[in-house]
């Protein structure tokens, strides 16, 4: 289950809204959505959470470049909202690696050419096997879920500071786990204008 909140700073305060991402395909997508909500181009969060998964931030200032954290990549990248998040460039991966396959193999060699293998139709087996054996673990079959899941490290990735100026620290972003946002929007001032939407 998914829930997306938009919180929009102003002179008065926070102004919170639910948020339909069922438009919503790519980075640019999102990043428009929070653009259009800022009052004088001030700040704007975009909160996206999975329950009990992972949640992510999207912070835009104005024109400038979003920001972003992810609370769990490895678990965002089996989400079509996650994987929204989860930039090459997030991600430290050339663009265009977000193929399953390519990406997995920026990580490991699977080239079959390492030190002292044959090269030819042997050594591309022998790469077969390997890209087998390293894709999955105890299994008989690769999905493409495999190649997420190994293609994108575990845990929180990102921005650790993107609410440090709030009062949010980049210790206290990473305790946070369930119900992120409750924790987020009592810090900002926020509480009582988030409740009005949920």
């Amino acid at each position: 289950m998914y829930f997306a909140a938009l919180l929009a700073r102003t002179e008065d305060g926070w102004e919170a809204s639910d948020t339909e991402l069922d438009d919503v395909e790519t980075l640019s997508d999102l990043t428009d959505l929070a653009q259009e909500a800022s009052v004088d181009e001030d700040t704007v969060l975009v909160y996206i959470e999975q329950e009990d998964a992972w949640f992510g931030i999207l912070r835009v200032d104005g024109e400038e470049d979003p920001r972003i954290y992810v609370s769990d990549a490895s678990a965002a990248a089996r989400s079509s909202y996650g994987e929204i998040l989860l930039t090459d460039e997030l991600l430290g991966r050339e663009p265009g690696a977000e193929d399953e396959i390519a990406a997995l193999e920026e990580l490991v060699d699977l080239d079959g050419t390492e030190d002292g293998e044959p090269t030819g139709p042997t050594a591309e087996a022998t790469s077969s096997s390997a890209t087998t054996a390293t894709a999955t673990t105890d299994t008989n079959a690769t999905s493409d879920s495999d190649f997420d899941s190994d293609a994108v490290p575990a845990g929180p990735i990102g921005e650790l500071g993107i609410l440090a100026d709030f009062g949010i620290s980049e210790k206290d972003l990473l305790t946070l786990r369930t119900d992120a946002l409750t924790e987020i929007a009592d810090t900002l001032g926020a509480s009582e204008v988030l409740e009005a939407v949920r």
